[in-house]
């Protein structure tokens, strides 16, 4: 799996939900691989922090965006919008 794999199927599933909602890194995973999926979660949070530090994608904790340098533990990821944008 490339980058872009990961990065194409995080925006299509994002793609897929109303404005603010969000998609956990399972379910990025699951999309990429069904059978072998847990392979796939440092490959999906990786390219979620790239992209984080692009500003193309916010990375979330508890409902808040986090750092996408120093969050820890369960996270979710969904689309930047106006308020974030800044």
């Amino acid at each position: 799996m490339s980058s872009n794999d990961a990065e194409a199927v995080i925006f299509d599933l994002l793609g897929k939900l109303a404005p603010g909602k969000s998609i956990s890194s399972e379910e990025a995973a699951r999309a990429l691989d069904p059978e072998a999926w847990r392979r796939q979660l440092g490959h999906v949070r990786n390219t979620a922090v790239g992209l984080a530090r692009q500003g193309r994608l916010v990375i979330t904790r508890h409902g808040k965006p986090a750092d996408p340098d120093k969050f820890k533990g369960v996270y979710r990821l969904r689309l930047p919008d106006a308020e974030t944008e800044g």
